[in-house]
């Protein structure tokens, strides 16, 4: 039993107040890694633990990450903070660092990456690939990927890499062809990059139609450096979510809405890369479904944290810290297709984020501060302190 909850938030409205279902001076009864009870403090129970009047939450569904790479990026991040526009260009740059590295070495850099995640408060975890965009690489980084958690996707339509280059149709026809097949026993989902200087709406429609005749779900790239087709596209294909957009016209947010599309924003890659934040309070007052992941990668988004999200959300594209905290729960959620995390409820699985905080405010109110006291529970495979990466 988890005991001694100042607020407990279920996400479940029958369970408690208002849309996110909290519960005040709540405890949580655990057994064999699912919720069995949901009620107020002081139940009985075989072990206690004792929260300290410390806030819980569902833990966060990080449905947009590429965790699996090697080098890193920082100079490109400082020359753009003084003031080199982002294009996408440095992608290639850790798609070499990757081809070179060993899957020992990319294994053990996971699995540090991966106990970050936890530490952070992240109990569902999306990884794509997309740095190795050849056959080998793309079947090596998704197979790795697998070996931790079910949500894995192919994102071979990245960029086109520099062997490629000038003959994007002739590696859209390899990313539909050899490479699907090759990564087709480790994916859940395939992504496009649908985007100027990645892969136009042609290109983009030929790789999900391939993808979804593999049986694989459809995700998409879209919007992030201008308005452009992309969450037409999105839309039309049935994709459970566009990842991105930034920049959304008054058809997009339409489209959506009448959709069952999520549109997940990424608000850290805007940080990092000095692009406008997405106006989410427009999109969820057009009664969009939205997201918040956090696109952990080397380039534009190095950071692991769904706590620092959920600041920028709240401080910089107008949303409530109710709307952040379900974006990255049951939007989260939705945009992986879910329905059984996100939330807490008897029957459902134990995942919690304990704040070291009383209540849910502060996630927002102390941006920066490593709120997370405790992490339990999570759907992926979390890599023992010991272990190196090797076998």
């Amino acid at each position: 039993m988890i005991d001694n909850i100042s607020e407990l938030i279920t996400n479940v409205p029958e369970l408690g107040a208002g849309s996110l279902g909290i519960v005040d001076d709540a405890s949580v009864v655990v057994e064999n890694g699912k919720v069995v009870a949901i009620g107020p403090a002081g139940a009985l129970a075989d072990q206690r633990l004792d929260a300290g009047g410390r806030c819980v939450l569902p833990g966060f569904v990080d449905s947009h990450t590429h965790l699996v790479f090697a080098g890193e990026r920082a100079e490109e991040f400082t020359r753009r903070m003084a003031g080199e526009p982002y294009d996408g260009g440095g992608i290639r740059v850790t798609t070499e660092a990757t081809r070179a590295a060993s899957r020992q070495a990319l294994r053990a850099s996971l699995h540090r990456r991966l106990r970050e995640v936890h530490r952070a408060g992240t109990t569902t975890v999306e990884i794509k690939s997309g740095y190795g965009l050849s056959v080998e690489s793309e079947a090596l980084i998704t197979s790795l990927a697998g070996e931790v958690t079910a949500e894995t996707t192919f994102l071979g339509a990245h960029v086109v890499p520099s062997e490629y280059r000038g003959r994007a149709d002739d590696y859209t026809a390899l990313v539909c062809g050899p490479m699907l097949e090759s990564v087709r026993p480790h994916a859940r989902w395939i992504d496009v990059f649908c985007e100027t200087g990645a892969f136009n709406v042609d290109q983009s429609r030929a790789v999900l139609e391939a993808g979804r005749n593999a049986g694989l779900g459809l995700r998409l790239h879209a919007n992030q450096l201008d308005h452009g087709p992309g969450v037409r596209l999105g839309v039309e294909m049935g994709c459970a979510s566009v990842d991105h957009c930034t920049y959304l016209s008054d058809d997009d947010l339409e489209m959506l809405a009448a959709s069952d599309t999520v549109a997940t924003f990424l608000p850290a890659a805007d940080f990092s890369t000095r692009q406008p934040y997405p106006d989410a309070r427009r999109a969820i007052d057009a009664g969009v479904q939205v997201a918040i992941a956090s696109n952990c990668n080397p380039g534009s988004s190095y950071t692991t944290s769904i706590s620092f999200c959920i600041a920028l959300a709240v401080r910089d594209m107008r949303m409530t810290i109710d709307e952040a905290i379900a974006a990255v729960t049951t939007g989260g959620a939705a945009a992986l297709r879910r329905s059984d995390v996100g939330r807490l409820s008897p029957g459902g699985p134990a995942h919690l984020a304990i704040l070291d905080a009383p209540s849910r405010h502060h996630l927002a109110y102390r941006p920066g501060v490593p709120l997370i006291w405790r992490t339990v529970g999570a759907d992926y495979r979390l890599p023992s302190t010991g272990d190196r990466g090797g076998g």
